[in-house]
């Protein structure tokens, strides 16, 4: 008779940070062995400007055990710390909500990768403020939301989009080139929880149109930045960045159609390290452990 193989132990990630001193290290793996879990990859980064320790660990325990025991066990070590601290379950995918207006590039983007595995997100609605996109979410059996923006509604459909969030029990919405400023409360509610893309001519290229104003000022290289959205208009924490370098025979369309493509691989990396526990606030900026 074979041998049966044994089942692969459970998978978890822990994420901290906390003001740097000695110990931290030794602290987290010394909970980690007398808890019966091993250490499969750890990173860490301590910032010397900010004075802060970030760390990410992904671990596995061989005898069975709830994520709620691990983190009522770790509370302890998080508070000896000051740690602002998660333990995720990595195979658990996250649920995320996008937003779109008129231009479909990254939702398009976004509704493939996580179709075939690519991310490891469950897309629990789509949300937009126009109907131009309701038949392609539809082909994806993904509930579609129209919810149109006025100034005299403005604030009622920012509500709704939070009872969503909050019914759906999502953890992160992305603005998949959603062309409206929101509101600094809805900012604020969702805090290190929503991501946008746009291109990085911001702010030398405002307005309508960038790309032919790029064109016209004759740029070698083209952009887009996947950033954290804050009460200060594109401005957020920056998780992405990704360009290409154009010559001087390119179109203002050729530069539109290789924009969106830039657009939708920065957004599509942002939204995976996000949802993959990679990404930790650093004040202004991110640390990525990627």
């Amino acid at each position: 008779m074979t041998a049966q193989p044994a089942p692969a132990p459970d998978q978890y990630v822990l994420t901290l940070s906390c003001p740097d001193k000695q110990g931290i290290v030794h602290a987290v793996s010394s909970y980690l062995f007398m808890t019966g879990c091993n250490i499969e990859d750890s990173q860490q980064f301590g910032d010397h400007d900010t004075g802060l320790f970030f760390m990410r660990v992904h671990f596995s325990a061989d005898e069975p055990v709830t994520v709620e025991k691990l983190r009522a066990s770790f509370a302890a070590v998080g508070d000896s710390f000051h740690m602002d601290w998660q333990i995720h379950r990595p195979e658990e995918k996250m649920r995320i909500i996008l937003m779109v207006s008129k231009f479909g590039h990254c939702l398009n983007d976004l509704l493939f990768r996580a179709r075939t595995g690519a991310l490891p997100v469950e897309i629990a609605a789509v949300v937009s403020n126009h109907t131009d996109f309701a038949e392609l979410v539809s082909s994806y059996d993904i509930p579609f939301h129209h919810i149109p923006v006025t100034k005299e509604n403005k604030a009622e459909a920012e509500a709704q989009v939070l009872r969503l969030v909050r019914d759906e029990n999502v953890e992160l919405v992305v603005l998949a080139r959603y062309m409206q400023v929101l509101s600094d409360d809805l900012c604020k509610e969702l805090s290190g929880r929503i991501i946008n893309i746009h291109h990085s001519f911001l702010p030398s290229f405002k307005g309508a149109k960038p790309y032919h104003q790029a064109h016209a000022r004759g740029v070698k290289l083209i952009g887009a930045t996947a950033h954290y959205v804050t009460a200060d208009l594109d401005e957020g924490p920056i998780i992405e960045q990704e360009v290409e370098r154009v010559g001087h025979e390119v179109t203002p369309q050729q530069l539109v159609a290789i924009g969106r493509d830039v657009e939708c691989q920065a957004l599509a990396r942002a939204v995976k390290w996000h949802s993959e526990h990679r990404v930790l606030l650093n004040g202004r900026r991110t640390v990525v452990f990627t």
